[in-house]
């Protein structure tokens, strides 16, 4: 179905995420291109942003932190983020709830 949003691997998915900082709450906005938008509550500085998406991903897929890695793409917008022991399909179902897709 996204295939070019999430893929599964071996030892879970990698999930392609464009992130909007300094967003008023940290959320899941829908598609954005070929990657899932998620808005930040942190500022691009000293990583901060990136430490919340992970915190983020983790607590919405049920996942320990240590099993979400930013694989690429750490100093921009766009990245590509490795998520052990859990299936695309789960990956997009949690993440796409209630949420309108639009491609």
């Amino acid at each position: 179905m996204h295939a070019s949003i999430v893929q599964d691997t071996k030892d879970g998915a990698i999930l392609t995420v464009h992130i909007q900082p300094k967003a008023s709450t940290t959320e899941c906005v829908g598609i954005h291109g070929n990657a899932i938008k998620i808005r930040v509550a942190a500022p691009p500085v000293d990583g901060a942003a990136n430490e919340e998406l992970i915190r983020f991903l983790a607590r919405t897929l049920a996942l320990p932190l240590a099993a979400v890695h930013i694989e690429s793409g750490t100093s921009g917008r766009h990245k590509r983020v490795r998520l052990r022991g859990v299936t695309a399909e789960r990956v997009i179902a949690h993440l796409m709830q209630k949420r309108p897709v639009t491609e």
